[in-house]
């Protein structure tokens, strides 16, 4: 099996259904995104190109962006939490997740994904 698949599969719930259900919404908003396991997370690639990670940690699952510096929608929305470029959407439930916002995000990213990782 995959081993991002594993990953996800192996989290305990809640964590577990938040990730089965980010990679649903990812994979049905961006078809092209291709799952690989990189620096020991599920990422998301287009081509050579990161989209986005899963990180299950602490109590929360962050949904990170590598080129948030470009992001403009729902920032607010998003934690960046020491980190100088990389946000994330954080989710500490299934039912925290705000389909709208999660989808806007994602085909923001998609759309800037082939800006440079700083601004």
């Amino acid at each position: 099996m995959n081993p991002a698949a594993n990953y996800i599969l192996e989290k305990p719930e809640p964590y577990r259904s938040i990730l089965l259900h980010l990679q649903a919404v990812i994979e049905h908003t961006v078809p092209e995104a291709k799952l690989l396991f990189k620096w020991r997370l599920p990422c998301y690639y287009i081509g050579k190109k990161p989209l986005c990670y899963l990180n299950c940690t602490k109590d929360y699952v962050d949904l990170g962006f590598w080129n948030a510096a470009h992001l403009t929608k729902y920032t607010e929305c998003m934690v960046a939490e020491g980190r100088k470029v990389i946000k994330s959407l954080r989710y500490f439930s299934l039912d925290e997740i705000d389909q709208k916002i999660l989808v806007e995000v994602l085909k923001e990213a998609y759309e800037l994904r082939d800006r440079k990782f700083y601004k």
